[in-house]
């Protein structure tokens, strides 16, 4: 098959793209490779600025590029959001690939028109990026997704393609339960790809614990939404306690994807997704690194994926007294077998996110879900 991957989130698809090309499908990834992160990508659109200068510079690339997208079998986007552009102004791209190509399949992959509505009902989730049992959450970001996406235009274009389009696959156990309700006859869960042979293993596999490193990454501009402020929190308090010949904690402040897995690798533990009830791609690639992640591992979780032996995540609810205790009791404590941890945390990867096995799930969901134009 001809696919083509537009947008990237965390390097879903370009990692998609390498299992897909081990099956001998030929993928072209068009992104900006998220941003800042600079993931690898075979067209590149990256917006230099936001400005009225920035934006006809955009737009003379994409309309350099667009007209070439024309007959892939399949054509997946990885957000309603696809580009750089307003909302109110994407919906013609969309069109435009709907009309020359076969197929077209909308990622559920984080934030988006479903993510904020369900996350919002105060229900659907003991916990998530919106509510704390019965009580909505509060902080700035929070209020720029209510705006954007559940009464903004991005939402709109969301249901307008989401409508339209033949398929939607999400990526988390929550994606799925956000958009299955409104979407039951065309969204189908497929775990995110991690690319194991491409991955380094962590310095500190098979090594004497005498000082436990924990890795934390924070987005300045999104760490309440996160939760890394807490768990950060956590972390200088346990310190405070402990000892520094203990415990180390290691910071990455929005540095490229190279350099954060550089200093991922010195690490032990990674703390990430206060809020999540599954592991995302951070989590997962530090997982194939022989990492222990401490975050989000609910049973719903395991229970999608139908594993029923391994437990390799420290679970946690989003308060900053869990997370201490947490690690506290299972990390530092001397208690756990944490090299044991560590390779489940490899054989985890293995058993549901090895990327050639994605990738043949996602062919399957293409080639068996109908045509809808």
């Amino acid at each position: 098959m001809r696919i083509l991957l537009v947008g990237e989130y965390s390097n879903v698809h370009w990692t998609l793209a390498e299992g897909l090309r081990a099956l001998g499908h030929d993928v072209t990834v068009l992104s900006d490779g998220d941003t800042w992160k600079n993931y690898p990508r075979d067209i590149d659109l990256r917006r230099s600025s936001l400005h009225t200068a920035g934006t006809l510079h955009y737009l003379a690339d994409i309309a350099r590029v667009w007209f070439k997208l024309r007959g892939y079998d399949v054509v997946q986007l990885i957000n309603p959001v696809f580009l750089d552009l307003r909302a109110e102004r994407i919906w013609p791209f969309y069109s435009y690939l709907r009309k020359h190509n076969g197929k077209v399949f909308l990622g559920a992959f984080g934030i988006d028109h479903f993510w904020v509505k369900v996350g919002m009902d105060c229900t659907t989730f003991r916990y998530s990026d919106f509510n704390f049992g019965s009580q909505l959450r509060d902080y700035p970001f929070m209020h720029t997704m209510i705006d954007d996406w559940l009464e903004g235009p991005k939402g709109t274009l969301n249901l307008r393609i989401a409508d339209d389009c033949d398929g939607i696959i999400s990526g988390l156990y929550e994606n799925d339960l956000c958009y299955r309700p409104f979407y039951s006859d065309k969204t189908h869960f497929i775990p995110f790809p991690i690319n194991r042979a491409a991955i380094t293993p962590a310095n500190t596999l098979n090594f004497k614990l005498d000082t436990i490193n924990f890795f934390i990454g924070i987005q300045r501009d999104r760490s309440s939404y996160k939760g890394t402020d807490i768990m950060l929190a956590a972390l200088n308090r346990l310190q405070a306690d402990f000892g520094s010949e203990r415990m180390q904690i290691v910071k990455a402040e929005s540095v490229p994807f190279a350099q954060y897995q550089e200093m991922m690798n010195s690490s032990h533990v990674i703390l990430d997704q206060l809020y999540s009830y599954t592991p995302a791609m951070n989590a997962l690639l530090a997982m194939a690194k022989g990492l222990i992640v401490v975050g989000g591992g609910e049973p719903e979780h395991y229970d999608l994926l139908g594993e029923h032996e391994l437990r390799p995540i420290i679970n946690v609810q989003p308060t900053e007294q869990d997370v201490y205790d947490q690690i506290a009791s299972r990390l530092l404590s001397g208690k756990e077998d944490i090299h044991q941890l560590q390779l489940d945390s490899i054989e985890y990867i293995r058993r549901h996110h090895d990327h050639i096995a994605v990738a043949r799930r996602y062919v399957d969901v293409w080639n068996s879900s109908a045509a809808l134009h």
